[in-house]
């Protein structure tokens, strides 16, 4: 049972997280042979005020 976990900063639509979890369970399964049914995926969004890079609040940058 693959289980990925994906970090990303929140902002994406419905239906672009639907894509995404739709390629990579086929890149998961593709890659290990595992059915797609045992594939499971956590996305874990972001608020742009809660992550930094390089000491930077993301939602401090223009």
């Amino acid at each position: 049972m693959p289980l990925v976990h994906i970090d990303l900063i929140e902002g994406r639509s419905t239906d672009q997280l639907r894509q995404l979890v739709k390629d990579v369970t086929s890149a998961v399964s593709k890659n290990t042979g595992a059915p797609a049914e045992h594939i499971h995926i956590v996305l874990n969004e972001m608020r742009p005020d809660r992550y930094s890079d390089g000491g930077v609040l993301r939602s401090d940058e223009k």
